[in-house]
């Protein structure tokens, strides 16, 4: 897992073709806003988010986000845990991220 600031995290981003945007956040946070192109599993489902972490592809590489950058901190480590390889947090969360979409 590496905590990446959010320019270093979109740059690499950009790059990156092998690239899968997870947002771990609540429903409501994601009512809220979100980053185009993520696949949402709230961190907070407990074995049902380590259930649908299964059916992910483990070769991609995971560029995680939450609200403050916490809980995609443990969303990473959990993953690393089952075996993801690349998995980057966006540190500081989504509060800071500037190309949010509203609902």
């Amino acid at each position: 897992m590496a905590d990446l600031s959010q320019e270093s995290w979109e740059e690499q981003l950009e790059k990156d073709e092998n690239a899968f945007i997870l947002d771990v956040r609540t429903d409501d946070e994601v009512a809220e806003g979100y980053i185009p192109n993520a696949t949402h599993i709230d961190i907070y489902l407990g074995q049902g988010f380590i259930d649908e972490l299964q059916k992910l592809d483990k070769s991609k590489n995971y560029y995680v986000y939450c609200r403050s950058g916490n809980r995609s901190g443990q969303a990473c480590a959990i993953m690393n845990s089952i075996g993801f390889e690349n998995t980057y947090n966006l540190e500081g969360g989504f509060m800071n991220w500037e190309g949010a979409v509203a609902e």
